[in-house]
């Protein structure tokens, strides 16, 4: 890297949807500015509302990490690379390899593959004594059988390193594992290479589900914000919606607080923002994984709007080695769901209310002649999604509920597809702006 003081720059991999990132971009932006930062973008395809955020952009595939690596090593040949973030799921481990290879700030090879790899992160909590539901990887639809048996019914079938609930089924029995395991293993095609084929079979973790935005700097872990989720589309886990409350008394549950300090020690993962995914069992909180990035979904906006915390900020500070101020400057509850057609169907058409009581804001997500397939022909089918505020949680579900009901689809049924067919990514999970 260049030695040139005068020009600082953080390294960004992905700049991820308008829709869905762009409030991340403009705060950290601004932050960097703060700091004498500039922001570079390594990105998939050719920038359009980027341009006022970055200082220069480098488009390549970014999925071809042998590109995206020699892209980001060109950058750093002339410029000085002080820092690196990247929040897009499939783009986490090359980043993190990346910021180890350039010495600056990130998860740490230990910490990425603790996260990327749900097996991984599955036997290393289970050997540091966590509450772990039984598991196994398996090879074959036999394996998965035995290791069912094992266990113990139900059972949730899973890819090894994918991210977005894609392929994660849920199994009662013999029969239905069958067709789990198959749905599995055949959307672990699409994951990281090292990772296709096969999949994990575990024990389910029963109880209410929560996922954890949290902070690591120089090994140390501290909760950001909470959400409630709610899922749907049995025996799929689609997630349908979240709620933040600044005011969730999990936040200072020391139970909870203390399985994810530990997690995170034992994975290793030194700075950076994580995405945890906890069960609240009958046994305690059961961490069901961890995600090298900050929450999707929108759940960082959410965040932002309850807490007063700013997530763009918390990516600079981070990247640049801030140990950052967690201190809540607001004290709301914020929502999101999402609009899902009834079945599989290509979009003529979507329209969003305006105006409704607590509606943050309301969007379509695709476009005219996407198609939108279900679980398990695809995942993230949605077609819309409302942000609410409300006095409290049960509150703002109650306008979560009224809103997404107020958006109006206009679209072409289609067949179902086969079950045996490839998984295709889904529309919105990768960085796609055009």
């Amino acid at each position: 890297m260049t030695d040139d003081g005068e020009d600082r720059v953080l390294l960004v991999i992905g700049s991820g949807l308008k829709v869905y990132r762009e409030y991340l971009i403009e705060s950290a932006h601004r932050r960097a500015a703060e700091l004498g930062l500039k922001l570079v973008l390594i990105n998939n395809l050719k920038p359009t509302w980027q341009h006022g955020y970055f200082d220069e952009i480098t488009v390549v595939n970014v999925f071809d990490h042998d590109e995206l690596r020699s892209a980001a090593r060109e950058v750093a040949s002339r410029r000085n690379v002080a820092g690196l973030f990247c929040y897009d799921e499939p783009l986490v481990m090359p980043s993190a390899e990346l910021a180890a290879e350039f010495g600056v700030p990130g998860l740490g090879l230990a910490g990425v593959q603790g996260c990327r790899d749900k097996y991984r992160t599955r036997s290393a909590l289970t050997e540091a004594g966590l509450p772990q539901p039984g598991f196994a990887l398996t090879d074959s639809v036999e394996q998965a059988r035995a290791t069912a048996a094992r266990i113990g019914y139900p059972v949730v079938v899973k890819p090894r390193a994918l991210g977005a609930s894609m392929g994660v089924v849920l199994a009662a029995d013999e029969a239905e594992l069958d067709r789990a395991y198959l749905v599995a293993s055949n959307a672990s095609l699409v994951g990281d290479e090292p990772y296709r084929g096969g999949a994990i079979v575990e024990g389910y973790a029963d109880g209410p589900e929560i996922s954890v935005d949290g902070v690591v700097h120089q090994g140390e872990y501290r909760p950001v914000f909470i959400a409630r989720k709610e899922t749907g589309l049995h025996p799929y886990f689609e997630e349908l919606g979240h709620v933040v409350d600044a005011a969730d008394p999990l936040l200072r549950d020391p139970e909870l607080l203390d399985v994810l300090t530990k997690t995170h020690g034992v994975l290793g993962i030194e700075n950076g923002l994580t995405h945890a995914e906890v069960r609240l069992t009958s046994i305690g909180p059961v961490v069901i994984e961890v995600n090298g990035r900050l929450g999707g979904d929108l759940i960082p906006f959410l965040g932002r709007i309850a807490t007063g915390i700013d997530p763009g900020v918390l990516l600079v500070e981070l990247a640049a080695g801030i140990r950052p101020d967690l201190s809540f400057t607001e004290h709301g509850v914020a929502g999101i769901r999402f609009g899902y057609p009834e079945r599989d169907a290509a979009v003529r058409e979507v329209r969003v209310p305006e105006g409704l009581p607590g509606l943050v804001t309301a969007s379509p997500m695709v476009e005219p002649g996407t198609e939108l397939r279900l679980p398990p022909g695809g995942y993230l089918a949605r077609h819309s999604f409302v942000v609410c505020t409300g006095d409290d949680r049960e509150h703002c579900r109650e306008r979560l509920i009224a809103a997404v009901a107020a958006v109006e689809l206009d679209a072409e049924p289609l067949e179902r597809k086969d079950v045996t067919a490839r998984l295709e990514m889904p529309h919105g999970l990768l960085d796609v702006d055009e």
